[in-house]
C-alpha cells in the first residue's frame, strides 16, 4: 500500500489541494465567463465576508497611511488600465504588517500585500507584477474555487479549516478516490492519514488558510494574466516577471540566503511555488512582447520601499 501511495503524494501536494475541481489544463486563460462553476459573484463575495475578519487578525494592516495609498493606488492603476474594476469585481489593495515576504488573493478583488514584500522588490515594475498576479488570481477565480470546493465537500457554511484540517481531509479523500477499490476501508484510512499529514506542512498561510495554496496551473495562468495586465498599464515588460525569478534562486539557495530570508517566504513558496517552468514561461512572454518606452521605477516606489524596510527592522 505505501508502495502505492508515495509516488502518488507529490503530485497531491500540487494539484489536489489546488484543483479540487474538474477540468483543469495549464492551457486555460481566466475568464469569469469560460470558467465551469456555479459561482456567482455574490457567492465570491460572500466567502470572502466569511473569512475576513479572521484573516484581518492573522494579517493586520500596516498602520502607515502613506503606505496604504501607495499600493492602492498601484493596483488600482493596474485594475483601470485592463478595464477591470466593476467587470465584476470591484477591488481592495492592502498593505499587512507581518513578517513574511507574500501576496494574496481573496475572491471578488480583495488583495493583501506583505509589507515585506514591497521592501524586498527591486523596482515598481516588479512589484506591479506581482501585484498583477494576485488580480490574475482574482479574475481566474481560482481561491473562489477552492473555497466553494471545500464548502461543498463539508455541506456546510464555509468553516476556517485551521491548521489545515480540511486541506489534508480533501487530499485524503483525492487519494482514496485514485489508488482504493471501492469499499477498501483499510486503504482509505491509510490514504486519509497521507492526507492529514500533508495538511500540517507549509508555512502559516497554507496552514490556516488551504484554500490560497495554488497549483502549477494556477500559477502559469495567473502569471500569464499578470504579465499582461502589467504590461498593458505601462511596465516594463523585461522586469514584471523578476519577483519570481528571486523566488526560485533563493528556493536553489536553500540556506545559502540565509534562515531569516528563508523563514519569512515559507509562506511564499507553499502559497506560490517557484518553478523554472514559471520563470521560463515570463521569459518568453516578455520576448514575445513589442518594445516600447516604459516604466521600470517611480519615486514613488522609492518611498514606499523606504517605508517598508524601516517597517521590516522594528
Amino acid at each position: 500500500m505505501d508502495r502505492k501511495i508515495f509516488p502518488l503524494i507529490l503530485l497531491f501536494l500540487i494539484v489536489v489541494i489546488s484543483c479540487v475541481s474538474a477540468g483543469v489544463s495549464p492551457y486555460r486563460e481566466g475568464s469569469n465567463t469560460e470558467q465551469v462553476t456555479n459561482l456567482t459573484v455574490q457567492d465570491e463575495q460572500r466567502l470572502t465576508k466569511e473569512a475576513l475578519p479572521k484573516i484581518l487578525k492573522d494579517y493586520p494592516p500596516a498602520k502607515n497611511q502613506e503606505l496604504q495609498e501607495y499600493i492602492s493606488a498601484l493596483g488600482m492603476k493596474i485594475v483601470r488600465a485592463n478595464k477591470l474594476e466593476g467587470n465584476p469585481y470591484h477591488y481592495t489593495f492592502t498593505v499587512v504588517d507581518v513578517a513574511d515576504i507574500n501576496a494574496f488573493a481573496m475572491p471578488a478583488g480583495t488583495i493583501f500585500v506583505m509589507a515585506p514584500l514591497i521592501a524586498t522588490a527591486s523596482n515598481e515594475a516588479e512589484l506591479a507584477g506581482v501585484v498583477s498576479h494576485e488580480i490574475g488570481h482574482v479574475v481566474a477565480r481560482h481561491t473562489a474555487k477552492r473555497m466553494y470546493a471545500m464548502e461543498k465537500a463539508q455541506n456546510k457554511t464555509w468553516l476556517y479549516a485551521a491548521g489545515g484540517a480540511a486541506a489534508g481531509a480533501i487530499v485524503g479523500y483525492g487519494l482514496g478516490r485514485l489508488i482504493c477499490k471501492e469499499g477498501d476501508s483499510a486503504c482509505h484510512a491509510k490514504a486519509a492519514l497521507w492526507g492529514g499529514a500533508l495538511g500540517v506542512g507549509g508555512g502559516l498561510l497554507a496552514q490556516k488558510y488551504p484554500f490560497l495554496v495554488n497549483s502549477r496551473e494556477d500559477e502559469m495562468e495567473a502569471d500569464r494574466l499578470g504579465f499582461k495586465y502589467a504590461v498593458a498599464a505601462g511596465y516594463d515588460k523585461d522586469q514584471v516577471g523578476k519577483f519570481y525569478e528571486k523566488l526560485l534562486e533563493i528556493e536553489k539557495s536553500g540556506n545559502k540566503s540565509g534562515s531569516v530570508i528563508i523563514k519569512n517566504l515559507s509562506d511564499a513558496f507553499s502559497t506560490h511555488p517557484p518553478s523554472e517552468e514559471r520563470v521560463r514561461q515570463m521569459n518568453e512572454l516578455a520576448a514575445q512582447s513589442p518594445a516600447r518606452k516604459a516604466v521600470t521605477n517611480t519615486p514613488e516606489f522609492d518611498k514606499a520601499k523606504q517605508i517598508a524596510v524601516a517597517m521590516k527592522k522594528k
